[in-house]
């Protein structure tokens, strides 16, 4: 198939997954807010760093005058900013028109459906009840596209493609979640105290919050016969291979597409070294020695790194030629 519409596709994918994970991302810290004490402020500021968001001191200013308001605004409907669930949708529907020959159409009609859905009610989103109600249609339509695609689309090499794009967003968007943690969540000094013990509630509260934003609570309980900590979650969505949302998960299906495509060797010694890193790593060592976040910098950067090796070996087979 022709380079740029495998790029097309992988794309699709990534912007459709973007979407529905910060609208996931919203939904809980919203969510959050109920469940913590009274006089807790939660940090909007952190799902702009989580989303990628460009944060100038004129999003600073916004966000500490509007707090809430302004954060929605910006991650739901703003069209300046790259990373808003309009954009996003906006950027997977050009990227599908232009592949319609690659696709079932049933697949460009929820594309299509799904972004003229924002374009008309993204900016009249004031209550939460009206935002609660769309981004669970962001999400419900992301999965519904996700199930059409497994199911009526040949798994040929575009499909692969489609895969790679779902899966590198995905494992993505879990490193900065658990980057942020939920004791990161909060700028709060009364959490911060608490928080030096895993017994108390506010703690877990913050945790599960970790675990819901990537609809993994159930499953985390499923896998992990112990109350939720800090340890078990990390650990969990770092290094377990069953969860389709943990990082081990994503890159084994990475790995899967990969071998499906040709001229994969550079990509697949990628993978595999960043599978060993996680492998070996041992969770509670990185949260006792407070170095978590530096290996996630690490490992966010791996995942980019392998996103480029994707791009120069597929997408601009010539420039990798040329070095």
């Amino acid at each position: 198939m022709l380079s740029r519409v495998a790029e097309r596709v992988y794309w699709m994918s990534r912007y459709m997954e973007r979407a529905e994970n910060t609208a996931r991302l919203i939904n809980v810290n919203t969510n959050l807010l109920l469940d913590l004490p009274l006089g807790s402020k939660v940090s909007w500021l952190t799902l702009l760093e989580i989303t990628g968001c460009e944060i100038t001191e004129e999003t600073r200013n916004k966000v500490a005058t509007a707090q809430e308001q302004a954060t929605m605004k910006l991650l739901i409907s703003d069209r300046n900013c790259f990373g808003s669930i309009f954009n996003c949708l906006r950027n997977a529907r050009e990227n599908a028109r232009t592949s319609r020959e690659i696709i079932p159409a049933e697949c460009w009609e929820i594309i299509n459906d799904l972004y003229l859905y924002a374009k008309d009610n993204a900016s009249k989103l004031t209550a939460r009840a009206a935002r609660r109600a769309f981004l669970q249609h962001i999400i419900a339509t992301s999965q519904q596209l996700s199930g059409l695609l497994a199911g009526t689309m040949s798994h040929t090499e575009a499909y692969e493609f489609i895969r790679l794009g779902r899966n590198l967003e995905r494992a993505d968007m879990s490193t900065r979640i658990v980057d942020a943690g939920a004791l990161n969540l909060m700028q709060n000094k009364q959490l911060d105290e608490l928080s030096e013990s895993d017994d108390n509630p506010f703690n877990n509260i913050l945790w599960m919050s970790v675990l819901q934003s990537l609809s993994a609570y159930q499953m985390y309980r499923q896998h992990v016969f112990q109350k939720v900590n800090g340890e078990q979650v990390v650990n969990f969505l770092l290094q377990n291979t069953l969860f389709p949302r943990a990082v081990s998960s994503c890159l084994n299906t990475i790995k899967e597409s990969l071998a499906h495509l040709p001229h994969n060797d550079e990509p697949l010694h990628t993978i595999a070294a960043l599978q060993r890193k996680i492998d070996q790593i041992s969770v509670a060592t990185l949260l006792e020695e407070q170095t978590l976040h530096d290996f996630i910098d690490e490992l966010q950067l791996d995942i980019a790194g392998l996103h480029q090796c994707i791009t120069l070996t597929w997408f601009l087979p010539q420039l990798s030629s040329e070095e």
